[in-house]
Protein backbone atom coordinates (compact mmCIF):
# COMPACT_ATOMS: atom_id res chain seq x y z
CA UNK A 1 0.00 0.00 0.00
CA UNK A 2 1.06 3.75 -0.75
CA UNK A 3 1.82 6.00 2.12
CA UNK A 4 -1.53 8.06 2.33
CA UNK A 5 0.64 11.41 1.96
CA UNK A 6 1.74 9.94 -1.77
CA UNK A 7 -1.25 7.99 -2.54
CA UNK A 8 -3.60 11.48 -1.95
CA UNK A 9 -1.11 13.73 -3.65
CA UNK A 10 -1.40 11.46 -6.94
CA UNK A 11 -5.05 10.80 -6.55
CA UNK A 12 -5.58 14.55 -6.31
CA UNK A 13 -3.00 15.22 -9.36
CA UNK A 14 -4.59 12.64 -11.15
CA UNK A 15 -8.14 14.19 -11.25
CA UNK A 16 -6.73 17.58 -11.93
CA UNK A 17 -4.65 16.19 -14.87
CA UNK A 18 -7.59 14.78 -16.48
CA UNK A 19 -10.17 17.33 -15.20
CA UNK A 20 -8.20 20.60 -16.58
CA UNK A 21 -9.13 19.52 -20.26
CA UNK A 22 -12.42 20.63 -19.87
CA UNK A 23 -12.24 23.70 -18.58
CA UNK A 24 -9.39 24.60 -21.09
CA UNK A 25 -12.26 23.48 -23.81
CA UNK A 26 -14.86 25.78 -22.33
CA UNK A 27 -12.93 28.47 -21.46
CA UNK A 28 -10.91 28.82 -24.54
CA UNK A 29 -14.42 28.00 -26.88
CA UNK A 30 -16.20 30.97 -24.81
CA UNK A 31 -15.02 33.79 -27.17
CA UNK A 32 -14.68 31.98 -29.89
CA UNK A 33 -18.70 30.97 -29.71
CA UNK A 34 -19.84 34.78 -28.57
CA UNK A 35 -17.95 36.10 -31.87
CA UNK A 36 -19.87 33.53 -33.90
CA UNK A 37 -22.70 34.21 -32.62
CA UNK A 38 -22.60 37.98 -32.50
CA UNK A 39 -21.98 37.44 -36.67
CA UNK A 40 -24.51 35.11 -37.17
CA UNK A 41 -27.27 37.98 -36.03
CA UNK A 42 -25.48 40.56 -37.64
CA UNK A 43 -25.01 38.70 -41.36
CA UNK A 44 -27.23 36.12 -41.08
CA UNK A 45 -24.34 34.37 -42.97
CA UNK A 46 -24.56 30.65 -42.75
CA UNK A 47 -21.24 29.58 -41.92
CA UNK A 48 -21.07 31.73 -38.88
CA UNK A 49 -24.41 29.92 -37.44
CA UNK A 50 -22.83 26.54 -38.75
CA UNK A 51 -20.00 27.51 -36.50
CA UNK A 52 -21.59 28.11 -33.67
CA UNK A 53 -23.74 25.36 -33.82
CA UNK A 54 -20.69 22.89 -34.67
CA UNK A 55 -18.51 24.12 -31.85
CA UNK A 56 -21.22 24.87 -29.09
CA UNK A 57 -21.73 20.90 -29.58
CA UNK A 58 -17.91 20.23 -28.09
CA UNK A 59 -18.79 23.35 -25.47
CA UNK A 60 -21.42 21.68 -24.05
CA UNK A 61 -19.60 18.25 -23.92
CA UNK A 62 -17.26 19.89 -22.15
CA UNK A 63 -19.09 21.63 -19.80
CA UNK A 64 -21.01 18.31 -18.73
CA UNK A 65 -17.94 15.85 -18.20
CA UNK A 66 -16.22 18.85 -16.80
CA UNK A 67 -18.80 19.27 -14.07
CA UNK A 68 -18.61 16.06 -13.17
CA UNK A 69 -14.69 15.56 -13.09
CA UNK A 70 -14.78 18.91 -11.11
CA UNK A 71 -17.05 18.12 -8.53
CA UNK A 72 -15.21 15.58 -7.55
CA UNK A 73 -12.13 17.98 -6.43
CA UNK A 74 -14.05 19.76 -3.95
CA UNK A 75 -14.65 16.33 -2.17
CA UNK A 76 -11.04 15.25 -1.78
CA UNK A 77 -10.16 18.81 0.33
CA UNK A 78 -12.52 16.79 2.72
CA UNK A 79 -11.84 12.98 1.98
CA UNK A 80 -7.99 13.44 1.40
CA UNK A 81 -7.05 16.65 2.13
CA UNK A 82 -9.54 17.36 5.54
CA UNK A 83 -6.22 18.77 7.90
CA UNK A 84 -5.90 21.34 5.07
CA UNK A 85 -9.37 22.06 4.87
CA UNK A 86 -9.80 22.59 8.73
CA UNK A 87 -6.49 24.67 8.25
CA UNK A 88 -7.60 26.69 5.69
CA UNK A 89 -11.54 26.68 5.45
CA UNK A 90 -12.42 30.15 6.28
CA UNK A 91 -10.11 31.52 3.27
CA UNK A 92 -10.09 28.85 0.92
CA UNK A 93 -13.61 27.98 0.79
CA UNK A 94 -15.08 31.33 0.17
CA UNK A 95 -13.54 31.40 -3.34
CA UNK A 96 -15.12 27.84 -4.20
CA UNK A 97 -18.31 28.60 -2.90
CA UNK A 98 -18.83 31.93 -4.70
CA UNK A 99 -17.59 30.25 -7.77
CA UNK A 100 -20.64 27.72 -7.45
CA UNK A 101 -23.00 30.12 -6.61
CA UNK A 102 -22.15 32.79 -8.91
CA UNK A 103 -20.39 31.96 -11.87
CA UNK A 104 -21.42 27.87 -12.50
CA UNK A 105 -24.83 28.82 -11.78
CA UNK A 106 -24.74 31.68 -14.05
CA UNK A 107 -23.09 29.47 -16.66
CA UNK A 108 -25.90 26.52 -16.02
CA UNK A 109 -29.04 28.79 -16.43
CA UNK A 110 -28.21 30.79 -19.60
CA UNK A 111 -26.35 27.35 -21.46
CA UNK A 112 -29.58 25.79 -21.85
CA UNK A 113 -30.76 28.96 -23.64
CA UNK A 114 -27.77 28.92 -25.45
CA UNK A 115 -27.51 25.09 -26.65
CA UNK A 116 -31.37 24.76 -27.28
CA UNK A 117 -33.13 28.34 -27.54
CA UNK A 118 -31.93 29.64 -30.58
CA UNK A 119 -35.60 28.99 -32.44
CA UNK A 120 -37.35 30.51 -29.07
CA UNK A 121 -35.87 33.45 -28.32
CA UNK A 122 -35.19 36.83 -29.51
CA UNK A 123 -31.85 37.54 -31.01
CA UNK A 124 -30.68 40.13 -28.36
CA UNK A 125 -31.93 37.30 -25.40
CA UNK A 126 -30.13 34.95 -27.93
CA UNK A 127 -26.97 37.28 -27.54
CA UNK A 128 -27.19 37.58 -23.91
CA UNK A 129 -27.45 34.20 -23.50
CA UNK A 130 -23.65 33.73 -25.23
CA UNK A 131 -22.19 36.60 -23.28
CA UNK A 132 -23.84 35.11 -19.65
CA UNK A 133 -22.26 31.51 -20.53
CA UNK A 134 -19.07 33.00 -21.62
CA UNK A 135 -18.91 35.25 -18.70
CA UNK A 136 -19.77 32.27 -16.36
CA UNK A 137 -16.95 29.83 -17.69
CA UNK A 138 -14.30 33.04 -17.35
CA UNK A 139 -16.08 34.08 -13.82
CA UNK A 140 -15.27 30.36 -12.54
CA UNK A 141 -11.54 30.52 -13.84
CA UNK A 142 -11.49 34.04 -11.85
CA UNK A 143 -12.38 32.38 -8.22
CA UNK A 144 -10.64 29.34 -8.56
CA UNK A 145 -7.15 31.00 -9.75
CA UNK A 146 -8.06 33.33 -6.58
CA UNK A 147 -7.90 30.53 -4.41
CA UNK A 148 -5.26 28.72 -5.85
CA UNK A 149 -3.04 32.16 -6.05
CA UNK A 150 -3.58 32.89 -2.51
CA UNK A 151 -2.02 29.22 -2.00
CA UNK A 152 0.90 30.39 -3.78
CA UNK A 153 1.52 33.76 -1.82
CA UNK A 154 -0.55 33.68 0.76
CA UNK A 155 -1.98 37.24 2.05
CA UNK A 156 -4.46 38.94 4.45
CA UNK A 157 -4.19 36.46 6.83
CA UNK A 158 -3.24 35.95 10.46
CA UNK A 159 -2.53 32.30 12.14
CA UNK A 160 -5.03 31.86 15.04
CA UNK A 161 -5.26 28.62 17.70
CA UNK A 162 -8.69 26.72 17.43
CA UNK A 163 -8.93 23.89 20.09
CA UNK A 164 -5.10 23.22 19.79
CA UNK A 165 -5.43 23.61 15.75
CA UNK A 166 -3.93 25.81 13.76
CA UNK A 167 -5.91 27.85 11.32
CA UNK A 168 -5.47 30.64 8.82
CA UNK A 169 -7.91 33.42 9.65
CA UNK A 170 -9.11 36.26 7.33
CA UNK A 171 -8.25 39.26 8.40
CA UNK A 172 -8.06 41.12 5.31
CA UNK A 173 -9.88 39.97 2.22
CA UNK A 174 -9.09 42.60 -0.18
CA UNK A 175 -5.03 41.60 0.44
CA UNK A 176 -6.15 37.60 0.23
CA UNK A 177 -8.12 37.54 -2.47
CA UNK A 178 -6.44 40.32 -4.92
CA UNK A 179 -2.67 38.61 -3.97
CA UNK A 180 0.10 39.37 -5.77
CA UNK A 181 -0.10 36.38 -8.05
CA UNK A 182 -3.67 36.18 -9.34
CA UNK A 183 -3.38 38.43 -12.00
CA UNK A 184 -0.45 36.79 -13.19
CA UNK A 185 -2.08 33.13 -12.97
CA UNK A 186 -5.50 34.53 -14.53
CA UNK A 187 -3.89 36.28 -17.65
CA UNK A 188 -1.41 33.39 -18.58
CA UNK A 189 -4.07 30.79 -17.63
CA UNK A 190 -7.14 32.54 -19.98
CA UNK A 191 -4.66 33.22 -23.06
CA UNK A 192 -3.42 29.64 -22.60
CA UNK A 193 -7.26 28.16 -22.98
CA UNK A 194 -7.83 30.43 -25.89
CA UNK A 195 -4.37 29.01 -27.41
CA UNK A 196 -4.94 25.82 -26.83
CA UNK A 197 -8.84 25.80 -28.24
CA UNK A 198 -7.14 27.91 -31.10
CA UNK A 199 -4.29 24.81 -31.43
CA UNK A 200 -7.23 22.43 -31.66
CA UNK A 201 -9.88 24.52 -34.32
CA UNK A 202 -6.84 24.54 -36.63
CA UNK A 203 -5.99 21.10 -36.06
CA UNK A 204 -9.59 19.99 -37.08
CA UNK A 205 -9.32 22.16 -39.91
CA UNK A 206 -6.51 21.00 -41.34
CA UNK A 207 -7.12 17.81 -40.91
CA UNK A 208 -10.43 18.17 -42.89
CA UNK A 209 -8.98 20.77 -45.53
CA UNK A 210 -5.85 18.04 -45.72
CA UNK A 211 -7.95 14.98 -46.44
CA UNK A 212 -10.58 16.03 -48.43
CA UNK A 213 -8.79 18.03 -50.50
CA UNK A 214 -9.53 21.24 -50.08
CA UNK A 215 -8.27 24.63 -52.15
CA UNK A 216 -9.11 27.92 -52.39
CA UNK A 217 -11.86 27.44 -54.95
CA UNK A 218 -13.52 24.51 -53.91
CA UNK A 219 -17.20 25.64 -53.62
CA UNK A 220 -18.80 23.04 -51.61
CA UNK A 221 -20.62 23.86 -48.53
CA UNK A 222 -18.05 22.17 -45.97
CA UNK A 223 -14.99 23.49 -47.78
CA UNK A 224 -15.84 26.98 -46.85
CA UNK A 225 -16.93 25.79 -42.86
CA UNK A 226 -13.28 24.54 -43.24
CA UNK A 227 -11.36 27.29 -44.64
CA UNK A 228 -13.01 29.51 -42.37
CA UNK A 229 -12.41 27.86 -39.12
CA UNK A 230 -8.68 27.46 -40.22
CA UNK A 231 -8.50 31.31 -41.09
CA UNK A 232 -10.16 32.43 -37.58
CA UNK A 233 -8.16 30.20 -35.51
CA UNK A 234 -4.93 31.12 -37.08
CA UNK A 235 -5.79 35.20 -36.01
CA UNK A 236 -6.36 34.07 -33.06
CA UNK A 237 -3.10 31.89 -32.66
CA UNK A 238 -1.01 34.69 -34.02
CA UNK A 239 -2.36 37.05 -31.11
CA UNK A 240 -2.07 34.77 -28.57
CA UNK A 241 1.14 32.42 -29.28
CA UNK A 242 3.28 35.37 -28.71
CA UNK A 243 1.47 37.07 -26.22
CA UNK A 244 1.76 33.96 -24.27
CA UNK A 245 5.58 33.95 -24.45
CA UNK A 246 5.99 37.77 -23.44
CA UNK A 247 3.78 37.42 -20.48
CA UNK A 248 5.11 34.00 -19.61
CA UNK A 249 8.46 36.25 -19.40
CA UNK A 250 7.51 38.90 -17.15
CA UNK A 251 5.31 35.95 -15.21
CA UNK A 252 9.59 33.78 -14.31
CA UNK A 253 10.50 37.17 -12.85
CA UNK A 254 7.11 37.00 -10.38
CA UNK A 255 7.93 34.31 -9.76
CA UNK A 256 11.92 34.71 -9.01
CA UNK A 257 10.61 37.57 -6.31
CA UNK A 258 7.69 35.84 -4.72
CA UNK A 259 8.90 31.87 -4.58
CA UNK A 260 12.82 31.72 -5.36
CA UNK A 261 12.78 28.37 -4.10
CA UNK A 262 10.07 27.32 -7.41
CA UNK A 263 12.19 29.12 -9.67
CA UNK A 264 15.90 27.07 -8.48
CA UNK A 265 13.56 24.30 -8.93
CA UNK A 266 12.88 25.40 -12.51
CA UNK A 267 16.76 26.16 -13.29
CA UNK A 268 17.88 23.53 -11.11
CA UNK A 269 19.88 25.43 -9.31
CA UNK A 270 21.44 24.13 -5.95
CA UNK A 271 24.54 26.58 -4.97
CA UNK A 272 23.73 30.28 -4.90
CA UNK A 273 25.35 31.70 -8.52
CA UNK A 274 25.07 34.54 -11.16
CA UNK A 275 25.64 34.55 -15.03
CA UNK A 276 23.19 30.85 -14.49
CA UNK A 277 22.60 29.63 -18.04
CA UNK A 278 18.86 29.21 -19.36
CA UNK A 279 19.25 25.89 -20.66
CA UNK A 280 16.72 24.99 -23.87
CA UNK A 281 17.55 21.50 -23.97
CA UNK A 282 19.90 19.23 -21.27
CA UNK A 283 20.47 16.08 -20.33
CA UNK A 284 22.21 15.23 -17.11
CA UNK A 285 25.99 13.88 -17.28
CA UNK A 286 25.09 11.06 -15.31
CA UNK A 287 22.03 8.98 -15.45
CA UNK A 288 22.04 8.76 -11.93
CA UNK A 289 21.40 12.32 -11.68
CA UNK A 290 17.93 12.02 -13.69
CA UNK A 291 15.80 12.04 -11.32
CA UNK A 292 18.26 14.96 -9.37
CA UNK A 293 19.73 17.54 -12.36
CA UNK A 294 22.12 20.22 -11.08
CA UNK A 295 23.30 23.34 -12.72
CA UNK A 296 26.74 21.76 -13.03
CA UNK A 297 26.00 18.79 -14.15
CA UNK A 298 23.79 19.21 -17.10
CA UNK A 299 25.06 18.82 -20.88
CA UNK A 300 23.14 20.49 -23.14
CA UNK A 301 22.31 23.99 -24.99
CA UNK A 302 21.86 26.52 -23.07
CA UNK A 303 21.92 30.42 -23.31
CA UNK A 304 24.92 32.03 -21.02
CA UNK A 305 23.38 34.03 -18.07
CA UNK A 306 19.97 33.37 -19.57
CA UNK A 307 18.44 31.62 -16.37
CA UNK A 308 20.25 35.13 -14.78
CA UNK A 309 18.91 37.54 -17.45
CA UNK A 310 15.11 35.76 -17.27
CA UNK A 311 14.77 36.18 -13.13
CA UNK A 312 16.02 39.79 -13.06
CA UNK A 313 14.29 41.28 -16.38
CA UNK A 314 17.30 41.54 -18.24
CA UNK A 315 21.13 41.54 -15.93
CA UNK A 316 22.69 38.18 -17.15
CA UNK A 317 25.06 38.45 -13.99
CA UNK A 318 21.69 38.97 -11.61
CA UNK A 319 22.50 36.01 -8.65
CA UNK A 320 20.04 32.99 -8.59
CA UNK A 321 19.47 31.85 -4.78
CA UNK A 322 20.63 28.10 -4.70
CA UNK A 323 18.10 25.17 -3.16
CA UNK A 324 20.59 24.56 -1.13
CA UNK A 325 20.17 27.79 0.91
CA UNK A 326 16.59 27.12 1.69
CA UNK A 327 15.35 26.01 5.27
CA UNK A 328 13.01 23.08 3.61
CA UNK A 329 13.49 20.00 1.84
CA UNK A 330 13.64 20.70 -2.47
CA UNK A 331 10.66 20.40 -4.74
CA UNK A 332 11.24 17.03 -6.65
CA UNK A 333 13.48 19.30 -9.26
CA UNK A 334 13.21 16.64 -11.96
CA UNK A 335 10.13 17.01 -12.01
CA UNK A 336 9.68 20.66 -12.31
CA UNK A 337 12.77 21.25 -14.39
CA UNK A 338 11.76 18.72 -17.67
CA UNK A 339 8.07 20.36 -17.33
CA UNK A 340 8.88 23.58 -17.53
CA UNK A 341 11.00 22.68 -20.50
CA UNK A 342 8.39 21.20 -21.90
CA UNK A 343 6.19 23.99 -21.44
CA UNK A 344 8.60 26.89 -23.52
CA UNK A 345 9.63 24.69 -26.03
CA UNK A 346 6.10 23.96 -26.68
CA UNK A 347 5.16 27.85 -26.58
CA UNK A 348 7.98 28.57 -28.68
CA UNK A 349 6.84 25.50 -31.54
CA UNK A 350 3.50 27.66 -31.26
CA UNK A 351 4.84 30.90 -32.37
CA UNK A 352 6.72 29.03 -35.32
CA UNK A 353 3.69 27.14 -36.50
CA UNK A 354 1.42 30.73 -36.25
CA UNK A 355 3.89 32.90 -38.50
CA UNK A 356 4.47 29.67 -40.81
CA UNK A 357 0.57 29.89 -41.51
CA UNK A 358 0.66 33.41 -41.73
CA UNK A 359 3.30 33.15 -44.43
CA UNK A 360 1.80 30.37 -46.19
CA UNK A 361 -1.66 32.29 -46.00
CA UNK A 362 0.12 35.83 -47.42
CA UNK A 363 1.48 34.07 -50.58
CA UNK A 364 -1.94 31.91 -50.87
CA UNK A 365 -0.88 28.54 -50.52
CA UNK A 366 -2.13 28.47 -46.82
CA UNK A 367 -4.49 25.10 -48.29
CA UNK A 368 -2.05 23.27 -50.24
CA UNK A 369 0.62 23.18 -48.05
CA UNK A 370 0.39 19.29 -46.85
CA UNK A 371 3.07 19.32 -44.43
CA UNK A 372 2.02 22.71 -43.01
CA UNK A 373 -1.58 20.55 -42.25
CA UNK A 374 0.12 18.16 -40.64
CA UNK A 375 1.98 19.52 -38.68
CA UNK A 376 -1.44 21.55 -37.30
CA UNK A 377 -2.87 17.96 -37.06
CA UNK A 378 -0.02 16.94 -34.87
CA UNK A 379 -0.15 19.76 -32.53
CA UNK A 380 -3.74 20.36 -32.38
CA UNK A 381 -3.80 18.88 -28.89
CA UNK A 382 0.12 20.13 -27.55
CA UNK A 383 -1.77 23.50 -25.91
CA UNK A 384 -3.80 21.22 -23.50
CA UNK A 385 -0.14 19.51 -23.00
CA UNK A 386 1.42 22.65 -22.47
CA UNK A 387 -1.59 23.88 -19.69
CA UNK A 388 -0.80 20.01 -18.23
CA UNK A 389 2.77 20.68 -18.01
CA UNK A 390 2.19 24.30 -16.83
CA UNK A 391 0.54 23.22 -14.14
CA UNK A 392 2.72 20.75 -13.18
CA UNK A 393 5.67 23.49 -12.88
CA UNK A 394 3.45 25.84 -10.64
CA UNK A 395 1.56 22.80 -8.39
CA UNK A 396 5.30 20.49 -7.98
CA UNK A 397 7.63 23.64 -7.69
CA UNK A 398 5.40 24.37 -4.53
CA UNK A 399 6.17 21.75 -2.30
CA UNK A 400 6.68 20.82 0.17
CA UNK A 401 4.64 23.63 0.90
CA UNK A 402 0.55 23.53 0.25
CA UNK A 403 0.69 26.69 1.57
CA UNK A 404 3.28 28.51 0.66
CA UNK A 405 5.36 29.27 3.75
CA UNK A 406 2.44 28.59 6.22
CA UNK A 407 1.42 24.73 5.70
CA UNK A 408 3.32 21.88 4.26
CA UNK A 409 1.37 19.10 2.07
CA UNK A 410 2.39 16.45 4.66
CA UNK A 411 0.65 18.33 7.37
CA UNK A 412 -2.23 18.74 5.15
CA UNK A 413 -3.68 15.02 4.78
CA UNK A 414 -6.48 13.87 6.19
CA UNK A 415 -5.33 12.14 9.90
CA UNK A 416 -7.48 9.45 10.35
CA UNK A 417 -6.68 8.28 6.05
CA UNK A 418 -5.00 4.92 6.07
CA UNK A 419 -2.39 4.27 2.87
CA UNK A 420 -4.63 1.47 1.99
CA UNK A 421 -8.04 3.52 1.60
CA UNK A 422 -6.23 6.04 -0.25
CA UNK A 423 -4.49 3.30 -2.60
CA UNK A 424 -7.86 1.91 -3.21
CA UNK A 425 -9.26 5.24 -4.03
CA UNK A 426 -6.64 5.98 -5.86
CA UNK A 427 -7.01 3.24 -8.03
CA UNK A 428 -10.72 3.65 -8.20
CA UNK A 429 -10.14 7.14 -9.58
CA UNK A 430 -7.72 5.88 -11.52
CA UNK A 431 -10.26 3.70 -13.64
CA UNK A 432 -13.10 6.06 -13.59
CA UNK A 433 -10.98 9.14 -15.09
CA UNK A 434 -9.70 7.13 -17.75
CA UNK A 435 -13.04 5.82 -18.68
CA UNK A 436 -14.79 9.48 -18.35
CA UNK A 437 -11.49 10.54 -20.97
CA UNK A 438 -12.28 7.56 -23.26
CA UNK A 439 -15.69 8.42 -23.40
CA UNK A 440 -15.31 12.07 -23.85
CA UNK A 441 -12.82 11.79 -26.17
CA UNK A 442 -15.28 9.03 -28.40
CA UNK A 443 -18.35 11.40 -28.41
CA UNK A 444 -15.88 14.71 -29.63
CA UNK A 445 -13.89 12.27 -32.15
CA UNK A 446 -17.66 11.51 -33.64
CA UNK A 447 -18.75 15.19 -33.56
CA UNK A 448 -15.23 16.24 -35.68
CA UNK A 449 -16.09 13.20 -38.33
CA UNK A 450 -20.06 14.04 -38.33
CA UNK A 451 -19.25 17.67 -39.09
CA UNK A 452 -20.85 21.08 -39.40
CA UNK A 453 -24.88 20.94 -39.76
CA UNK A 454 -25.20 21.56 -43.71
CA UNK A 455 -27.02 25.15 -44.77
CA UNK A 456 -30.14 23.49 -45.36
CA UNK A 457 -30.75 22.32 -41.56
CA UNK A 458 -29.70 25.83 -40.35
CA UNK A 459 -31.74 27.56 -43.19
CA UNK A 460 -34.37 24.78 -41.54
CA UNK A 461 -33.81 25.98 -38.31
CA UNK A 462 -33.93 29.48 -38.90
CA UNK A 463 -37.41 29.18 -41.11
CA UNK A 464 -38.96 27.22 -37.64
CA UNK A 465 -37.33 30.00 -35.39
CA UNK A 466 -39.18 32.83 -37.14
CA UNK A 467 -42.52 33.25 -34.89
CA UNK A 468 -43.67 36.62 -34.78
CA UNK A 469 -41.92 38.93 -32.70
CA UNK A 470 -38.50 36.61 -32.76
CA UNK A 471 -37.18 36.45 -36.37
CA UNK A 472 -33.51 38.04 -37.32
CA UNK A 473 -35.29 41.18 -38.36
CA UNK A 474 -36.40 42.21 -35.67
Amino acid sequence: MLDPVIASRLQFALTTIVHIIFPVMSMGLAPFLIYFTWKDIRTDDPVYEQLRRFWTKIFAVSFVVGTVTGIVLEFEFGTNFAAFSTAAGELFGGPLATEGMMAFMLEATFLGVFVFGREKVSDALYMVSAVAVGLGTWLSAVWILVANSWMQTPRGYELASESGQLVVSLVDPIAAYANPRFPWMFVHMQNAAVLSVALFMAGVAAYHVWQRGIDADDDREAARFWRKTLKIALVVLLVTAPFQAIHGDAYGRHVYETQPQKFAAMEAVWETDSYVPEYIFAIPTSLEHITDPRAKELLGIGIPGGASWLASGGDPQAEITGLNEFDTEAPPVAIVFWSFRLMVAAGFWFILLAFWAAYRWWTDDLYDDDLLHKAFVGSSLLGIFAVEVGWIVTEVGRQPWVIQGVLKTSDGVSPGLTGFEATLTLVGFAVVYSGLLALYTYVIRRIIREGPPSVDETAAGAETASPAGVSGDD
